[in-house]
């Protein structure tokens, strides 16, 4: 039940596997767990760390051995390991915690923020970040970038490469998004489909066709559920809508029109998924181009009041981008003592904090998997707005010849095991993976 396997290889038994699923969510947080030592992660010298950015600044591939016998003497791992802690970000503001956007007004509340009422400032901010989000969406479009967040404070957005998560094209998921969004990229011309409510109306629309065979089959009246076959059945807050009429007191004076009740009851439909996973929208092709267009001039994109007030969105990304500041993700290994069926034994454990992305996760997992020789756990703490990413979005689309999407990609930034991870269908639907652990090389996972 809860062994999510990947659907491209369906002749795989559900069984421990050699590779775990694409997960598109941004995590946290991190937790390994080994019966090994991590002391090879601690205190890396000035030259391995230097090596570890040189390293990933020019996408040096690292291939380990199966096991490393020391791994502390082993600078190729630990050089490879600096290597894997590095992501890029805009903008840059040490003072401020820039991921999570959402839910994070408590964080940046009381921190210095020159720019909340300084509209000149604003515009500098702004117009910076254009650039390097246009620099971003060009790397993209050249494949030397394999995807991208956009985090504002009300949604993230994930642009990811032709040829990545099974899709022939660029792609963009938004989410969540709001009826007041999707009017605002439906004036722009942008092309995009809500797939989960898509995916939930063709079930309903299966279960009433299923439902009317019955109730003929019983001989019961056939009329109302032919119009249940038309429109859904209302559901206990129809009148929600409304509401506002009941609050000034005049419901019973209004008249409600016909055409009016039943666009307003399409609508709610629309508006109750706001806000939630369901009203995930995804973006293909050339419309990707219009989107990018179009969150650089949406003034809703950026908060008027609190805390971020001002504050672009995060970008983050793999690759280095024109604007964007090298970072690492924050390392540090704990040693304890577990109690084991009565007796009690050494449990190591490495922290990652930040913002790990869908390639950290996997580069950390191949280093590991040689350094704890091929057995460790993890805990992994999602960012849950980002684990609506994992759905299988585009799966309506008919690939093309594979050898001509795939052909620039490797140029990308990525590790190939990596990247061939990545370029998987995703399967893990609206979850991700919460635990994962691997025993004589081979993983399972909990999601």
């Amino acid at each position: 039940k809860d062994l999510h396997l990947p659907v491209a290889v369906p002749e795989v038994p559900s069984s421990p596997r050699h590779e775990f699923p694409a997960d598109w969510s941004i995590k946290t947080r991190l937790l390994f767990l080994s019966s090994q030592p991590f002391t090879w992660a601690e205190h890396l010298k000035a030259q391995e760390e230097a090596q570890g950015f040189a390293q990933h600044c020019r996408a040096t591939e690292t291939n380990l051995p199966q096991s490393i016998q020391e791994p502390k003497l082993s600078t190729e791992l630990r050089c490879a390991f600096q290597q894997s802690l590095v992501y890029w970000l805009h903008p840059s503001l040490p003072w401020l915690q820039l991921f999570p956007r959402i839910g994070a007004d408590r964080k940046i509340a009381g921190k210095a923020s020159p720019w909340s009422q300084d509209e000149a400032l604003q515009q500098v901010l702004m117009s910076d970040w254009s650039v390097s989000f246009t620099s971003l969406y060009n790397l993209l479009k050249a494949k030397l970038c394999p995807y991208f967040y956009v985090c504002t404070y009300q949604f993230t957005v994930l642009f990811r490469a032709a040829g990545l998560a099974g899709s022939d094209v660029i792609t963009a998921v938004i989410s969540p998004t709001t009826r007041g969004l999707r009017e605002a990229m439906r004036n722009e011309g942008i092309e995009f489909s809500l797939p989960l409510l898509e995916e939930s109306r063709t079930r309903k629309q299966k279960n009433s066709e299923v439902n009317l065979e019955t109730e003929v089959a019983n001989s019961l009246e056939a009329g109302n559920s032919m119009e249940d076959r038309e429109e859904p059945a209302p559901s206990d807050d129809d009148d929600e809508s409304f509401s506002w009429l009941e609050e000034m007191g005049v419901q019973d004076k209004v008249k409600k029109p016909d055409a009016i009740s039943i666009k307003l009851r399409k609508e709610k439909h629309e508006v109750q998924m706001d806000h939630k996973p369901e009203s995930v929208a995804l973006v293909k092709g050339t419309n990707t181009f219009t989107l990018l267009n179009f969150l650089i001039n949406c003034k809703s994109l950026v908060a008027v009041a609190g805390p971020q007030a001002g504050l672009p969105p995060t970008l983050l990304s793999p690759v280095a981008f024109r604007g964007g500041t090298m970072q690492t993700l924050k390392a540090r290994s704990i040693n304890a003592k577990a109690r084991i069926h009565l007796a009690y034994e050494d449990i190591f454990s490495l922290e990652i904090v930040g913002p790990v992305m869908p390639h950290s996760l996997h580069a950390l997992t191949m280093l590991l998997k040689s350094a704890q020789r091929g057995a460790f756990s993890a805990v992994l703490y999602t960012h849950e707005p980002t684990a609506v990413f994992n759905t299988d979005l585009d799966n309506a689309s008919p690939a093309l010849n594979k050898e001509t999407v795939y052909k620039d990609l490797p140029m990308c930034g990525l590790h190939p095991k990596t990247l061939d991870q990545l370029s998987q269908c995703p399967t893990l639907g609206k979850s991700s993976i919460r635990f994962l652990e691997m025993k004589d090389y081979a993983y399972t996972w909990k999601s």
